[in-house]
């Protein structure tokens, strides 16, 4: 019988590390005390232990009676790839925030914390560095805290100076305050909050438009650079809105993301009642325009993907329509009424853009 030869028989084998593998521990290291000091601004009441730990911490406020936990998910999409050929690593942070933020705030919640997770093939200290900032940046604007996250290095799985983003927030709200739009009538006045741009929706369509079109992006854009109105980051609306429901007795919200202004306002719509949006009433932002026209992009597909200049969407009765616009401006926002609530027959479109 003969036998195969022995690892005694073989030439000796280099020793291999993580790093050679291509994976930088101290690379992970140095992104950790990065991030500390940009967490610890954004620290908030219920924060028990935060990033460093295999879990965090979080009692949820006392001054809550009967808490419900409302939880949200979502990434930037591929916005991140402009970010990563336009180098402009500082503001998707914020995009990632304000996605999941904002949809939790739609229920009438208070975002109390947040988690990301940062994946890519080799950890570039200086861009992560960059991500998490405006992360951070993006939690103070929402008022919750970053309380953790995981930064995952795995070569192989992404092109160089690429990466993905995903983040997660948890607010609460209490059980009697839950908007849930039920109470939504014909007659009720829709209102609509102003957006930055684009927000994290529809990029794949601007970039091929961008493919298409070939613009500068250091060119003047109506006072800005172009790159700049593209990257423009999504509009937190936490802190006005939830300033609002304390003071307006709020039907219903909406956040305006993929699948523009006529999927998403039905989301918080009782059976029986649409919504119809006139175009005229709110100004938006130049880049839609640019987009519209450089893509040949009809109007109802620019309503149906894009925010095109609204990025929340407000929902009271006629009598509190006044005070909530001025409650909303005196907060800082751009808002404008927009529509109103409309009985719906049959097979009708629950929203309406005329």
């Amino acid at each position: 019988m003969i036998l195969p030869p022995t690892r005694m028989s073989q030439e000796p084998k280099p020793s291999l590390s993580y790093r050679d593998a291509g994976v930088d521990i101290d690379a992970g290291d140095a992104l950790v005390e990065r991030i500390k000091p940009l967490a610890r601004r954004t620290l908030r009441e219920g924060v028990l232990a935060g990033i460093g730990g295999f879990g965090a911490l979080f009692e949820v406020p006392k001054r809550y009676r009967e808490p419900v936990l409302v939880s949200g998910t979502d990434g930037v999409g591929t916005k991140l790839k402009l970010a990563f050929e336009w180098q402009r690593h500082d503001s998707v942070g914020i995009d990632l925030v304000a996605m999941s933020v904002n949809d939790i705030l739609v229920q009438g919640a208070e975002p109390l914390f947040f988690l990301d997770y940062f994946a890519c093939g080799k950890l570039d200290v200086d861009t992560a560095a960059q991500v998490v900032g405006g992360i951070a940046r993006g939690c103070e604007l929402a008022a919750c805290a970053l309380i953790g996250g995981e930064t995952a290095e795995m070569p192989g799985m992404y092109a160089d100076g690429e990466y993905d983003l995903a983040g997660f927030a948890v607010g609460a709200v209490e059980k009697s305050a839950i908007i849930d739009g039920r109470s939504i009538v014909p007659g009720d006045a829709v209102l609509g909050l102003a957006s930055s741009g684009a927000h994290s929706n529809g990029y794949s369509l601007v970039r091929r438009i961008i493919e298409r079109a070939q613009p500068d992006r250091h060119a003047d854009f109506h006072g800005v650079p172009f790159a700049d109105a593209v990257m423009a980051p999504t509009r937190i609306y936490v802190k006005p809105v939830l300033d609002l429901i304390r003071s307006v007795p709020v039907k219903g919200l909406a956040h305006i993301t993929g699948g523009g202004l006529v999927e998403n306002v039905p989301r918080v719509l009782p059976e029986g009642v649409g919504a119809r949006l006139h175009r005229d009433t709110w100004s938006r932002p130049p880049i839609f325009d640019w987009l519209e026209r450089e893509g040949g992009v009809a109007h109802a597909e620019m309503h149906r993907v894009f925010n095109c200049g609204i990025g929340m969407v407000v929902v009271v009765a006629a009598e509190h329509a006044a005070k909530a616009l001025a409650h909303l401006r005196a907060a800082g926002e751009t808002v404008w009424q927009i529509g109103e609530i409309v009985e719906r027959a049959g097979d009708a479109p629950a929203t309406q853009v005329v």
